[in-house]
């Protein structure tokens, strides 16, 4: 069989038989992989933990019919060392790995971007000084913007016309003027609109600063906007802390 290697994080795993299991995975060049790694849930398994959701590995692959097989894995970061004994940090990570796997959706589809966006996203995650609920908001939204939902908090997401605006409808991209507003439309603070556009950007020093009420209402407004593109809500929302 054909073999490649790459760069991977494991966003899955789920049993297969009595010892093997199936991983899903974020790869550096190829894109989402389903693989499987044999033996691995045996205690002499050469793989061990380097093959469980939050690791970053580096992995030989054997080309499969259905499914890949693992027949190298080297471990370069372990991002759940630092989320095990936080529970904030953890939920916020799951919410990632999913959010990840959701939004690419082609198997062995090049999607370098997503890639690097959830490496740089869990290793926020492991800074005790970033909130884990804005680190995830902001990985929300730079993933949607990779994936081609790139929401606008300025202009209006119908019309064009530059802001500030009042509606925000998830549904039609962001912001939106008067004239455009569609009924429904959430009529978030001003200074909620400003933290949106700073997790976009990556611009901590607004986001540090803002007030905590505009921190919840712009992640409902992430929620919503990333549940509206998903067609259904993330499994790992029942778990979070608002």
């Amino acid at each position: 069989m054909p073999v490649y290697r790459d760069e991977a994080v494991v966003l899955r795993t789920h049993k297969l038989g009595e010892a093997d299991r199936i991983i899903t995975l974020l790869t550096r060049h190829h894109g989402r992989v389903r693989a499987v790694a044999k033996g691995v849930r045996r205690t002499t398994s050469k793989f061990g933990s380097r093959l469980e959701p939050f690791t970053h590995v580096d992995l030989q692959l054997a080309e499969g019919r259905n499914l890949d097989i693992v027949t190298q894995a080297e471990t370069r970061s372990l991002f759940h060392a630092g989320m095990g004994s936080d529970y904030d940090r953890y939920t916020s990570g799951t919410a990632m790995l999913e959010t990840a796997e959701r939004l690419v959706t082609e198997e062995k589809e090049p999607s370098l971007q997503q890639f690097l966006l959830l490496v740089g996203g869990l290793r926020a995650l492991s800074d005790a000084d970033r909130r884990p609920l804005q680190v995830l908001d902001s990985y929300i939204l730079r993933s949607l913007s990779v994936a081609g939902y790139a929401p606008t908090f300025t202009h209006c997401a119908h019309c064009g016309i530059e802001g500030p605006h009042r509606w925000f409808n998830p549904s039609m991209g962001g912001v939106l003027c008067v004239t455009c507003r569609l009924p429904g439309s959430a009529a978030p603070a001003p200074e909620t609109l400003l933290v949106l556009g700073a997790l976009l950007a990556g611009d901590w020093a607004v986001v540090h600063a803002a007030d905590e009420r505009h921190l919840r209402e712009a992640s409902s407004l992430v929620a919503a906007f990333l549940t509206w593109h998903l067609e259904r809500q993330l499994r790992s929302w029942a778990h979070i802390t608002r």
